[in-house]
């Protein structure tokens, strides 16, 4: 035998290494929909080991015909079990496998072993949004063993909707990204509450129930029907196009009998005056301010003026607001304020 035929031998005796695949899925992804190389490691694997019995991609892996183990080796064991050049994929947990991989590292560590390949495999992977289901799950918990959770209503919840809805549109203006990420997520935890509450209905009042799955499909059909220029055959190359798109497909939605139908009255009285006067002009109706006494009519003049520019009365009054609370705070610094 030649040095070459020697060398083969022994790579394929009892002391080749082997290969271990440690095999990573996703819970947020339907079990059984694996990658094509995950599957191929399982079908070629000389075995194949899961730690946890009720592991959601059992089943699937054995419906294809692939033999599971429901074992947990420790790293030697695992080592071992290659040896001769044996493949073995670990399906791992959801937790990972990190008793297992720091026994490993130890063991590659130590000099002392003949380590076989270790490959990390992820067979599936997070769709984006998937993590949004997370946060379903998570409130489906929280709503069922929070003493303070359990007991909330819709009713109840309101003022916290307005409240976050404030601190997003502050970490909009402050230009804060990081607050911007937590307030946006607080603000889509109160749409996930408020949907959870819904699922339970209320049968006395006659409330049908819906779950977020009903109100996300709610808006894409919104957006889809909104957007002829963009799922249909309808052409908008201007942002102007697009608002008259959106306008007349909600008036065929709403059917309303006034542009007014729909504005909330319980918002702040500038974005409302705003509100009104663009409903106003988008309609092409030429409307006269009613004149009357006081601030508060001089107050919907300026909303008016405001949104016919362009502005928006709020955020201009919010900024105005905050250059008059840094006043404030410079006065309050200055030694001029002594006693």
């Amino acid at each position: 035998m030649n040095a070459t035929s020697s060398d083969a031998a022994a790579q394929a005796g009892p002391a080749a290494p082997g290969r271990i695949v440690l095999l990573t899925t996703s819970h947020r992804v339907a079990p059984g929909l694996l990658s094509w190389p995950a599957w191929q490691a399982l079908r070629g694997a000389d075995q194949v080991l899961c730690a946890d019995g009720a592991h959601p991609q059992l089943p699937y892996l054995r419906e294809a015909g692939v033999a599971v183990d429901e074992t947990s080796p420790a790293a030697q064991e695992l080592v071992d079990a290659c040896a001769g050049g044996r493949t073995v994929v670990v399906v791992a947990t959801g937790e990972g496998e990190p008793r297992l991989t720091d026994g490993l590292a130890r063991l590659a560590g130590s000099g002392r072993v003949h380590m076989p390949e270790l490959e990390l495999l992820p067979a599936s992977y997070d769709l984006p949004g998937a993590r949004l289901l997370d946060l379903v799950q998570v409130m489906d918990r929280i709503r069922v063993e929070c003493p303070w959770s359990s007991r909330q209503t819709h009713e109840g919840l309101a003022k916290y909707g307005i409240e976050e809805a404030y601190e997003l549109v502050e970490a909009i203006e402050e230009g804060d990204r990081d607050e911007l990420r937590e307030e946006l997520g607080d603000v889509l935890l109160q749409v996930v509450f408020h949907s959870r509450i819904a699922e339970e209905g209320r049968p006395e009042d006659g409330a049908e129930p819906f779950s977020i799955d009903d109100v996300a499909a709610g808006i894409v059909t919104k957006l889809i029907h909104r957007h002829p220029h963009v799922f249909g055959d309808e052409t908008a190359t201007t942002p102007e196009e697009v608002k008259e798109h959106w306008l007349r497909t909600k008036a065929e939605e709403k059917r309303r009998t006034s542009v007014t139908e729909g504005i909330p009255l319980g918002q702040p009285g500038l974005a409302l005056a705003a509100k009104l006067a663009s409903r106003a002009r988008t309609a092409g109706l030429e409307v006269e301010l009613p004149r009357g006494e006081g601030v508060g009519y001089e107050l919907l003049a300026v909303a008016a003026r405001a949104e016919a520019e362009g502005v928006d009365p709020e955020a201009a009054l919010r900024a105005a607001a905050r250059a008059y609370r840094d006043a404030i705070r410079a006065r309050e610094g200055s030694p001029a304020l002594g006693g």
